[in-house]
């Protein structure tokens, strides 16, 4: 896998937010067939930071309805990515 492949978007949330302050974590969606080695690796290419943490987990896609007809929502990967002491948090609003 690529490491441009792995990384799908960030996870803007209350709680992302929050974390991204106190504790010096990112959350990003990532690819469902990425692991942490992987995770760790294309946080640390495209940034240019030093991880310190991966914590992965599988969101399981919710069933919706469109009248009689049921369907799914595809399962997807949260990271949760600890960077390394001294290192600058990475703010996905710069360029906007």
């Amino acid at each position: 896998m690529r490491i441009q492949d792995v990384i799908r978007r960030p996870l803007i949330t209350e709680k992302s937010s929050a974390q991204r302050e106190s504790a010096h974590v990112l959350s990003l969606e990532v690819d469902s067939r990425a692991n942490k080695i992987e995770i760790r690796r294309a946080v640390e290419a495209q940034f240019k930071v030093k991880v310190a943490d991966v914590r992965v987990a599988t969101c399981h896609g919710k069933v919706r309805r469109q009248g009689r007809f049921a369907g799914r929502r595809a399962d997807w990967k949260k990271a949760y990515v600890r960077l390394a002491e001294g290192e600058k948090m990475i703010d996905f609003f710069e360029g906007v």
